[in-house]
């Protein structure tokens, strides 16, 4: 693989900010594009990294940044769904150039490896119903539906909650 997954660095955060924010954008996943609420929330990369585990694929190469997403767990401040046992990812993002190239399942199956090593027993995740790439990686993963926990962070807009437990490490393909 070409790609390396790593802590985001503190000279990288603006950008990485920035590429979440852009990615969020690209995708038309803000339902008010540039005036939407949570667009400082995607570019506050600096916050993510103090109170979550920000993560980046960066290019084994070149070390570009190519992706990132952010992981916490149960108690933390980025937890939206996750209960006593379990962690959550949330602001996963991949530049529109460098897809295709697995800087997605790298860092998802990161964040996977990383709930093991703490001892956690499942991962809860959110996802807009119009996210299908992201759906069909999700459930190459081990991911299933949890429509139980789906939720609105703001009235109108319905995310879906998917779950993985992880009692065995994920297959590779």
């Amino acid at each position: 693989m070409d790609i390396t997954i790593r802590r985001a660095r503190d000279e990288e955060l603006d950008g990485v900010g920035e590429l979440t924010a852009q990615a969020y954008l690209g995708d038309g996943l803000l339902e008010f594009g540039e005036s939407d609420g949570y667009l400082a929330q995607l570019r506050d990369a600096r916050r993510r990294a103090e109170l979550a585990e920000l993560l980046v694929a960066a290019d084994a190469e070149s070390d570009e940044v190519l992706g990132t997403v952010a992981f916490a767990v149960y108690g933390g401040a980025y937890v939206d769904l996750a209960r006593p046992g379990e962690g959550e990812f949330r602001m996963l993002a991949v530049r529109p150039e460098a897809r295709r190239r697995g800087a997605a399942e790298a860092l998802v199956r990161a964040c996977l490896d990383r709930a093991r090593e703490l001892g956690l027993e499942r991962i809860v995740i959110s996802s807009q119903q119009k996210m299908a790439a992201a759906h069909r990686l999700y459930g190459r993963l081990g991911f299933v539906r949890a429509p139980e926990r789906d939720w609105e962070p703001v009235p109108g807009i319905t995310l879906w909650a998917f779950t993985v437990e992880l009692a065995e490490p994920t297959p590779l393909p």
